[in-house]
């Protein structure tokens, strides 16, 4: 379990990040109709196949551990909005993605330089009644795929109602990578590909150099809750346990 100074300077961050975030890119009167749906992307072949020991929101602290992971620290939120543009509140956001030395915590997914044992490397969060989900993260970092590299990325999930909805990723904005990146080149929508476009920005009055990033995820379709507004299930399967085996792991997703 997480300490109460730990769990209080971690609230008091997201607040801060949070009014930065929602007033950074709230867009006054925007229309459902304008709202661009968010594509599907692979889930890749290093969802955990066996969980970490804390599953929640910071991946940068394992538990009650006090040696955090190394990384450009960030603050990952935005909200999950339906096809007509209203949140999508109980659902479930999981993260994952490779750590500072660019492996994940998937049992096949460690390259040569190893791990960082202090990175979760998964996190998951439900929703809010506005949408929003919150993480604490690292900006993700390239690695080697085969004869060149992915550029840097952060997969991420929606569940509701027990059932997967949606599997994408975000890639950060501006890199130099992406151009040359083989799964966003599968995107061939000019607008869909700007939606899962990240920046990356300093998160002010950090006095540690740590950032902020705003992804809001907009579904295809409405998801319908519940009457009395509980939770049915929970987390949705993984594709590759869901469909059967799954491809084999390769690094190059």
């Amino acid at each position: 379990m997480m300490s109460g100074s730990q769990s209080d300077l971690k609230r008091r961050n997201f607040l801060k990040w949070s009014a930065f975030s929602m007033a950074a890119f709230t867009t006054p009167g925007l229309m459902a109709e304008e709202l661009t749906r968010t594509p599907a992307m692979t889930e890749g072949p290093f969802y955990p196949d066996k969980m970490p020991l804390d599953t929640d929101n910071d991946l940068l602290i394992i538990n009650d551990a006090l040696t955090p992971a190394v990384g450009e620290v960030t603050y990952l939120g935005g909200k999950v909005l339906d096809a007509k543009g209203q949140p999508l509140r109980n659902a479930f956001v999981e993260i994952w993605q490779v750590d500072s030395k660019a492996s994940y915590i998937h049992t096949r997914g460690e390259n040569k330089e190893g791990r960082d044992g202090n990175f979760q490397g998964y996190g998951r969060f439900m929703t809010d009644s506005k949408g929003q989900y919150f993480f604490r993260t690292i900006k993700p970092v390239p690695y080697r795929a085969g004869r060149g590299f992915r550029t840097p990325h952060i997969h991420v999930a929606v569940s509701k109602n027990g059932q997967r909805i949606l599997t994408t990723q975000l890639l950060v904005n501006g890199h130099e990578l992406n151009a040359e990146d083989g799964v966003y080149r599968q995107i061939r929508n000019p607008e869909q590909r700007k939606t899962i476009l990240v920046d990356f920005k300093p998160l002010p009055d950090s006095k540690v150099g740590e950032l902020a990033a705003n992804f809001d995820i907009v579904l295809g379709k409405t998801v319908e809750e519940n009457p009395d507004g509980t939770i049915k299930g929970g987390i949705g399967q993984s594709e590759l346990t869901s469909g059967g085996r799954g491809p084999r792991p390769s690094r190059n997703q």
